[in-house]
């Protein structure tokens, strides 16, 4: 609107100029007779137009904007009010005498598509410095010369609100940074005395006890476990609300995520007398694109507050195709359920389970929290379905695309003509299998007692008869019996490895085969195809956890707690290992750094020691073993501090591996096995030596 009413000034003085020749000019050639005529529809036509020069005059006077005309040289060639108000002049002055605002600070020109200009001006005008926003368009005079037009507007105050908006940003961050600090130190500090707890407590269940201690130490090393989930529960939550939830976009294998959730909550599920399983239906992609621990982390959450809070029944994880490319899984229980009132805000923080709907309101309520943020910012949805005394069904959408092209489950047999009958009063288990089977061609039928499972097999013909030992011992081997009698093909039973202790050798109670709860497909498929299970087919049972190093290992140990450096020492010999301690960083790497440092097949470095730290310590050690062009030690960072960036600092200092604190026994054992071969065995014919040398 500005630019169109400074072009009319342009184009109305010319008409002035213009109108005035041609009228003369007619006049001369029509004679004297009209002449006064002439002149008095000319002169209402120069009124006319002055009239609406004034008027436009007026209009651009009146704006607030800030209007100049400048030539070639940046001589001023009109100055409206508002421009001579921020200059310091008067209306008087004439308008080449007319100063430019001093220019403080300048933005880069952008060029709009109307060949227009916008630039941004800092200027010191007379009542302080201002922000100026311009746009500048080149026009031509009445000479036909051209000119810029620039019309700018104060825009001061946005700016302004803008720099205090982001100094509050600024301060919000800094505030979120120093939180993130105090929560990364509290969480170390508190781990470092945890770390001792849980692993003392665990040395000292091994030891013999009544039943009376067992008692206890089982409490204390539920109550340390319980404080360490509440203490990663806060971390997460705090990098949540600070914006630092990374994700990752990588290729994982979804099927076998799923399954290992349900085979890490087994045990915990199974000691309360309850199932958990898992299904994968047909057409789930195997391997996807996404953030596996972060799902991992959702499906545990979810999952284990299942378990928590389900006393009979089970709990059972689906996984399927949703619509428009989401792939759906959903977290089933048998539980007490949720009250309506109660379901908006489940997800909220701090929001737990009333005690009266659940009988249990344990934790801090950030976990399903922590679970809806994570799956948003995957792009996904979550929510849930339920009502007391009916259990509980959280479903979580996410995109997750296609890792691979024809990217399908493994493949089934063809059970095409077969019928299984299966006897179980399992919730999920029973139902999952019947899919599975269902899906591979054959024919699933069900039966929850042994009166109607004897009633089945008297009335048709089955192929397959699998049984859960969960009916009881009896029960089992009486239907064991009555397969025979009835002529099925094979029998199968499926065992917790509780269970599977006691239950004996499968073939003696009539049995062909076992199947190890939770049941993976390869598993089924392979006992029936005569084809032994794959090893890591099922939970790892506990005489497999317990089992010392295939050959003794030497270790050092730089750890200053006292406590920690007994926990792992103890830790590493009851695999079989042997250790050497120092307390710091500097004897860390004089050992590791000498002549002798072959003799160590692993180095234990904890991040926080005095004199010299864990991370500037492997940094020297590799350093060391550049300059000398040695073999590099297999270095592991042992820390309380477990985020992402403190696994990422340590990889970049020259660490191998990331053992977190508290230790897990089962972690520290895999790294000891993932040791290459030739130097289990070096290690081996150096113990052999030093006793061999009377050496203790």
């Amino acid at each position: 609107m500005l630019l169109e009413l400074a072009d009319h000034m342009v184009v109305i003085t010319g008409a002035i100029t213009l109108a005035g020749l041609l009228a003369a000019l007619a006049m001369l050639r029509r004679g004297h007779k009209p002449f006064h005529a002439e002149i008095e529809r000319l002169q209402d036509r120069l009124f006319a137009i002055a009239e609406s020069e004034e008027r436009y005059r007026s209009l651009i006077e009146a704006q607030g904007d800030l209007i100049v005309r400048e030539d070639a040289a940046r001589v001023m060639a009109y100055a409206n009010e508002a421009y001579r108000r921020m200059a310091g002049v008067t209306a008087a002055t004439p308008v080449a005498d007319i100063p430019h605002v001093p220019v403080l600070e300048r933005t880069e020109p952008v060029v709009r598509p109307d060949g227009s200009r916008l630039i941004d001006e800092k200027v010191e005008a007379p009542d302080g410095e201002r922000w100026i926003s311009w746009v500048e368009t080149v026009v031509i005079d009445r000479e036909g010369r051209s000119e810029v037009l620039r019309v700018g507007r104060d825009v001061t105050e946005r700016v302004t609100a803008a720099a205090a908006l982001e100094e509050a940003r600024r301060k919000a961050e800094a505030a979120n940074d120093a939180k993130s600090q105090f929560l990364a130190m509290v969480s170390h500090e508190v781990r470092t005395p945890l770390n001792g707890i849980l692993g003392m407590a665990g040395l000292l269940s091994d030891t013999p006890l009544s039943a009376e201690q067992k008692t206890y130490v089982g409490a204390v090393k539920s109550s340390g476990e319980a404080l360490l989930s509440l203490i990663d529960e806060i971390l997460d939550f705090s990098r949540i609300e600070a914006g630092r939830l990374d994700l990752v976009a990588a290729r994982f294998d979804l099927h076998q995520l799923v399954e290992g959730v349900v085979e890490l909550l087994a045990p915990r599920a199974q000691g309360k007398g309850i199932e958990i399983a898992a299904s994968v239906a047909l057409g789930v992609p195997q391997f996807v694109i996404g953030d596996r621990d972060r799902l991992r982390q959702v499906l545990v959450n979810l999952a284990g507050n299942a378990v928590k809070f389900t006393d009979a029944g089970g709990v059972g994880i689906r996984l399927s195709r949703g619509t428009a490319g989401f792939i759906e899984i959903e977290v089933a229980d048998t539980g007490p359920g949720i009250p309506e009132a109660k379901l908006d805000a489940i997800f909220e923080r701090f929001e737990r389970v009333d005690a009266s709907a659940s009988g249990a309101a344990e934790g801090t309520g950030l976990g399903l929290a922590i679970s809806r943020r994570i799956v948003e910012r995957m792009q996904g949805r979550i929510g849930v379905a339920s009502a007391p005394g009916r259990g509980s069904t959280f479903t979580i959408a996410l995109p997750l695309p296609d890792a691979d092209r024809n990217n399908q489950a493994p493949a089934r047999p063809d059970l095409s003509h077969r019928r299984a009958l299966i006897v179980s009063r399992s919730p999920f288990e029973a139902p999952y299998l019947m899919s599975r089977l269902e899906e591979a061609g054959g024919v699933a039928e069900r039966a929850t007692s042994v009166a109607a499972a004897e009633r089945s097999l008297g009335a048709r013909a089955y192929d397959l008869l699998i049984v859960d030992c969960a009916l009881g011992d009896a029960a089992t081997k009486r239907l064991a019996a009555a397969a025979r009698r009835h002529g099925v093909n094979r029998t199968l039973v499926l065992l917790s490895p509780f269970e599977r202790r006691e239950f004996g050798p499968p073939h003696a109670a009539g049995f062909d085969g076992y199947l190890v709860k939770p049941i993976r497909p390869r598993s089924l498929f392979a006992r029936l195809s005569d084809e032994p299970a794959a090893p890591a087919e099922g939970p790892a049972s506990e005489e497999r956890a317990a089992r010392p190093a295939p050959a003794p290992v030497h270790v050092l140990v730089a750890e200053d707690n006292d406590i920690n450096a007994l926990l792992v020492t103890r830790l590493i010999e009851k695999l079989g290992g042997t250790v050497e301690r120092v307390t710091n960083g500097h004897d860390a790497v004089s050992r590791l750094g000498s002549r002798s440092r072959r003799r160590y097949d692993l180095a234990l470095l904890d991040i926080r020691m005095p004199g010299l730290d864990g991370m500037a310590a492997a940094r020297a050690v590799r350093a060391a073993e550049h300059a000398r062009n040695v073999s590099p030690v297999r270095l592991v960072a042992v820390t309380a501090n477990v985020s992402a960036a403190d696994r990422e600092a340590a990889h970049a200092a020259g660490f191998d591996d990331f053992l977190p604190k508290p230790i897990d026994p089962a972690a520290l054992q895999a790294l000891i096995e993932a040791l290459p071969a030739p130097r289990r065995r070096r290690s081996r014919d150096a113990e052999t030596a030093r006793r061999a040398a009377g050496a203790p």
